[in-house]
């Protein structure tokens, strides 16, 4: 699925729809240059979860937990160095829990995502506008089919 959107308010509304409908154990996977996005969609699919607390970007601390109608496991793997890094924070044990986890810079650590995930890229569209950016929804498992309910 293939979405244009051109500000960060429909970016976070885009987030907002897939937190609205996530289940347990759901794992999302985020990629995308800098500045294209990921932690505005993260703070849209927290809103959607209905989490009340200030959503940041966990870059040096690599997980941040937050609580709402389903509990949010929030990753950030820009600056892990090793795959051994993230398995030592129990990586396992955050997303085979009840929990949303999402995973900024999943391509960083693809090797250790399950094979069912939902994989969103995020990418600049500079021909439509500085603002522009497609965002790409692909989901890989049966239990992820509810993702065509996004409009």
């Amino acid at each position: 699925m293939e979405f244009i959107v051109d500000s960060l308010e429909d970016t976070m509304n885009l987030g907002k729809q897939l937190g609205n409908i996530v289940h347990p154990g759901d794992i999302i996977c985020l990629t995308g240059d800098l500045g294209t996005g990921k932690t505005h969609f993260t703070k849209g699919i927290a809103e959607g979860l209905e989490i009340s607390s200030p959503i940041t970007s966990p870059t040096f601390t690599i997980v941040n937990e937050y609580e709402g109608r389903l509990k949010l496991y929030h990753f950030d793997v820009y600056r892990v160095n090793d795959p051994d890094e993230i398995e030592a924070i129990g990586f396992d044990e955050y997303i085979f829990s009840d929990a949303v986890s999402i995973i900024e810079w999943a391509n960083y650590i693809e090797d250790l995502i399950p094979k069912e995930h939902i994989w969103v890229e995020i990418k600049k569209v500079p021909e439509l506008g500085i603002n522009f950016r497609k965002i790409i929804i692909q989901y890989y498992g049966d239990r992820y089919s509810y993702i065509k309910e996004l409009k």
